[in-house]
């Protein structure tokens, strides 16, 4: 029986430390899992939204391997490779029998014991019941860690109502924002422009097959490129009022507006009324993802969807505070850790 493990300590941005934490015997219907890799997600940049849970271990974007199941586990053994979510549904609710699962009271309850920034990690009942994935043999770990952000992806443009034959702009082309360049260009996209200020990430938007654009030439291009029209659906990737303001400048009527990423809860965003009413434009958030876009992301790794790719660092446990700096000054797309 696993008794300890090694975890990140998450203070603040500027204090994180590697610390070993007990951990107690499972309970029925949990699972530990050794942790063979995490992905660092741009969500724990946001520093606002990480401080209200200090002290706390971060990590989401799990691989485990199954080391102990509890009492009235049968679906899982040892050995076994796993996708973890870290929440899960109850699957009866309102919320869930609508599909809304996010807002289920127990998807938010819910949470992996200590973290996934950890060498081991327990897994509780409504995840092992409802959202831990075997992985298909041929699927490696490092494409497998992509699953929950690959899922949120892919449930924001269904959200968005994403057609094929569709004009995308994707401003922000950190790793979730090519990853809706991959995934819009896999249902059918007539274009996808990708907009940065970074040329590095210009580049890494090119190399997937999106139309690099510079934020300040993106409403003269996309009007350019569009007969005049704007894109039917733009994704807003930075949580910022400025980035919205641009991408409500790039949309075309009729088309989509969706918010990727909180703004702070102090940010207000100053709705022009009458033109959203007259041009029918859709203003949609999308948070997270439940276990219909985790199967639905799994699927696509095992079909290649080309994600290694977007791998910059690869670390050890100790050097996660450096992984999450190269995030910060842009020199890393995905960065995976192993604990």
């Amino acid at each position: 029986m696993v008794t300890r493990t090694r975890a990140i300590l998450y203070q603040s941005h500027d204090n994180l430390q590697v610390t070993e934490v007990p951990l107690r015997p499972l309970a029925p219907g949990e699972v530990l899992v050794r942790v063979r890799v995490c992905g660092l997600c741009p969500g724990e940049l946001m520093d606002w939204y990480m401080a209200k849970k200090a002290p706390f271990t971060p990590g989401h974007e799990l691989v485990g391997e199954v080391v102990e199941v509890g009492l009235g586990v049968t679906a899982f053994q040892g050995g076994e490779r796993v996708v973890v979510h870290h929440h899960a549904p109850c699957g009866a609710c309102r919320f869930c029998r609508r599909g809304d699962y996010v807002h289920c009271s127990t998807w938010r309850s819910t949470r992996l014991i200590p973290g996934g920034l950890s060498a081991y990690a327990i897994v509780p009942p409504p995840v092992v019941e409802r959202d831990l994935l075997p992985i298909p043999a041929h699927v490696s770990d490092e494409a497998a860690a992509f699953t929950e952000p690959l899922a949120t992806v892919i449930k924001a443009l269904r959200r968005a109502g994403l057609r094929p034959g569709d004009r995308i702009a994707v401003i922000g082309l950190g790793v979730m924002g090519l990853l809706h360049g991959l995934v819009a260009q896999r249902w059918g996209a007539e274009r996808v422009w990708g907009i940065d200020r970074v040329p590095a990430r210009l580049e890494a938007g090119e190399r997937i097959g999106m139309i690099p654009t510079l934020a300040s030439e993106a409403a003269d291009r996309i009007r350019a490129e569009s007969d005049g029209l704007g894109a039917d659906l733009v994704v807003v990737g930075p949580g910022s009022v400025e980035a919205i303001e641009l991408g409500w400048s790039l949309a075309a009527s009729g088309g989509t507006l969706l918010l990727f990423t909180p703004t702070p809860p102090e940010a207000r965003w100053p709705v022009d009324v009458h033109t959203l009413y007259f041009r029918e434009i859709r203003v949609i958030p999308s948070y997270s993802a439940g276990p219909p876009d985790m199967q639905e992301a799994l699927r696509l790794l095992a079909e290649g969807l080309p994600v290694e790719s977007l791998i910059t660092h690869r670390l050890p446990l100790e050097e996660t505070p450096q992984g999450y700096q190269a995030m910060r000054t842009y020199e890393a797309l995905k960065v995976l850790i192993y604990p």
